[in-house]
């Protein structure tokens, strides 16, 4: 086979295996199958199968050890060069108690605005959820988001009213780009009711969206109670 078209097989291999992870298929910790089962399946020689593995193990999809196989990563997206932190960690590292509550849930009609950033059609039916986080029993930050069923199908099974979304999708939904951006907003009067401040007040507001091979898996704003101190790799720490 020549080099290109070589190169070109274990990109359809690697879209594949990545698909099967995203999917859910194969989940963080599985083991896949062997090289030579590969190669036989997608009728390959074992190199290109090597190559197309290895092409996931750079993205931090895969975990390869010799003799131990290759297993999906756990907690991959942490692997990659765009860090989301689990908040509940970050609560709990700082000494306080995690809570978390749901403040509303249901399936919306994503705005116009928000389609077009995010790259879906006007109209197209979303999650959306509010929801508190705590620290100590106070808010620690607001988060606004908006999930995609069919970019992570497996989300459709979770309940995030005992798991929150930051944490699930951290472990269960691998993405492939990754959107931030901040800004200082002052609180309107739901983010200051939900935040337990006044009305008015500056905010440290963060923006966030990340895709996978399926689309946009999900957008979220995060407000944080005043006081906030931003750590390394975009961490956020309660100000105690």
């Amino acid at each position: 086979m020549a080099a290109g078209a070589a190169s070109s097989k274990a990109r359809t291999i690697a879209d594949e295996v990545r698909r099967r992870i995203v999917e859910g298929e194969w989940r963080q910790g599985d083991r896949i199958p062997d090289e030579a089962d590969l190669a036989i399946e997608f009728d390959a020689a074992r190199a290109t199968v090597n190559k197309a593995l290895q092409l996931l193990a750079n993205d931090g999809l895969l975990d390869r050890r010799r003799k131990a196989g290759t297993r999906v990563t756990v907690d991959p997206v942490r692997k990659a060069s765009f860090t989301i932190s689990i908040v509940r960690e970050q609560v709990e590292q700082a000494g306080m108690a995690y809570s978390y509550r749901v403040v509303a849930q249901r399936r919306s009609p994503v705005p116009a605005g928000l389609a077009a950033r995010i790259g879906l059609k006007q109209g197209e039916v979303l999650v959306r959820m509010r929801a508190i986080h705590y620290a100590d029993d106070r808010p620690f930050q607001l988060e606004d988001r908006w999930l995609n069923l069919r970019a992570t199908p497996t989300l459709a099974e979770a309940d995030l009213r005992q798991l929150n979304a930051n944490e699930w999708l951290v472990r269960n939904a691998p993405y492939l780009r990754a959107e931030m951006a901040f800004s200082a907003e002052n609180a309107d009067r739901r983010d200051a009711r939900l935040l337990g401040t006044q009305p008015g007040r500056a905010l440290l507001v963060l923006y966030r969206s990340t895709w996978n091979d399926l689309g946009p898996i999900t957008t979220v704003r995060v407000a944080f109670q005043p006081g906030h101190i931003v750590g390394t790799e975009g961490n956020f720490w309660p100000d105690r």
